[in-house]
């Protein structure tokens, strides 16, 4: 593929998305990433399903530039293959808990007797040490411990996000540790343990929150979309729809009134002096944000406020935002085939761009086990050895 992590070998036992989509920012930059998968498919593979196989959105969208190959690793037979594998590689993802790790052979002691320059990088719902550390859990288990739950919605009940933020910021945690990793290895020769953990990454992006409750017990409370350190910071309806504004910064709040028309009346009040003070009177702004989205359509609302430098975009469905000029024309997105979808899949790229070495998404995801015979064949088995592996359901 080239880039800048070609020649660069991983293998992917992750599942789900921590483990696979580090892999997958891995792959965009050039390294050779092998997915390890069960024989009759790992349950990943088949969440949101939208093909003919059962495959799912997600693996769609965390397992391209990947080959696959199958294989049951608790069987001696097994255990010999992922030896081989493990001989070849350079980094070892698997977000998987320790005593899996441990019962798969996978675990960092087993992997260095193999390899001792090997690189594992693996995942967990808690992290360690700590008395839930074996414990196992979900991106909403991060979410519900992180006081993010707590502050969202209004409070009875509280929503968790729909999106799965703390399991993708792990898997961007995990892909910057193991690059880290190997500049260390590069250095010195050693390689070592990248350890990502949900609830960690969770603690680290509600982190300010915590901050302010154990600095000045402020004990804050959900109050819905409106913000509370700035203002104006809401959503608000327009004659056609939602928008956000979110106004944060004194230079920023001179813009807005100064849109409103009515400079006088916010920049001299005390109330409204500082972001904080905005924050505590939120309300009092939002309301004159409301009458004046409530005026316009989205797209006037936007406008005006986009043409005044002031932060805002529309609510989109997911429709909407897969036909959005703007995010059409950026290419955030490609169209990826793969056998059985009814039309092309709109694969997001990795969210950041190298000038002089970008990423690329050079193939589709694979097909279960699409790569077992190719990668066996470069470990040394031939054609009836494989077919052998493959009849004692191994492979």
């Amino acid at each position: 593929m080239g880039g800048v992590l070609e020649g660069v070998r991983v293998l992917d036992f992750g599942r789900y998305i921590a483990g696979p989509y580090c892999a997958t920012l891995l792959a965009e930059f050039g390294a050779e990433v092998i997915r390890v998968e069960k024989r009759e498919g790992s349950e990943d593979r088949f969440v949101a399903p939208v093909g003919e196989g059962g495959e799912g959105a997600l693996f769609l969208q965390v397992n391209r530039n990947k080959k696959c190959v199958t294989l049951d690793p608790m069987k001696p037979e097994g255990q010999e293959v992922m030896r081989r594998l493990v001989a070849t590689a350079d980094v070892v993802v698997a977000n998987l808990p320790p005593q899996t790790l441990r019962a798969m052979k996978l675990d960092y002691e087993s992997l260095k007797a193999i390899k001792p320059e090997i690189i594992l990088t693996t995942a967990t719902a808690f992290g360690g040490p700590g008395p839930w550390s074996d414990r196992v859990g979900f991106d909403g288990v991060g979410q519900v411990m992180s006081g993010s739950v707590y502050m969202t919605g209004t409070g009875d009940p509280p929503y968790r996000a729909a999106v799965n933020w703390v399991d993708f910021g792990t898997a961007l945690h995990c892909a910057f540790g193991t690059l880290a990793a190997l500049i260390e290895r590069g250095k010195s020769g050693r390689g070592q343990i990248v350890e990502g953990a949900l609830l960690a990454t969770a603690l680290s992006f509600t982190n300010a929150t915590l901050i302010e409750q154990a600095v000045i017990n402020v004990n804050r409370v959900p109050t819905g979309n409106l913000g509370q350190t700035a203002a104006p910071a809401d959503i608000y309806r327009t004659r056609d729809g939602w928008v956000l504004c979110q106004v944060t910064g004194h230079p920023l709040f001179k813009r807005w009134a100064r849109l409103m028309g009515e400079e006088e009346v916010w920049l001299n009040d005390p109330r409204f002096a500082d972001d904080i003070s905005r924050g505590n009177n939120g309300a009092i702004i939002s309301e004159r944000m409301a009458r004046w989205c409530a005026e316009r359509t989205t797209q006037e609302a936007v406008d005006a406020l986009g043409q005044a430098m002031i932060p805002t975009g529309p609510v989109l469905s997911p429709q909407q935002a897969l036909d959005q000029p703007h995010i059409r024309a950026a290419g955030f997105m490609q169209d990826i085939d793969y056998p059985g979808l009814p039309k092309p899949a709109p694969v997001t790229r990795a969210a950041v761009r190298l000038s002089e070495t970008p990423g690329k998404i050079a193939s589709r995801p694979p097909t279960l086990g699409e790569h077992t015979d190719l990668v066996l064949a470069e470990l040394g088995y031939d054609e009836a050895a494989i077919a052998a592996l493959r009849q004692r359901g191994v492979i």
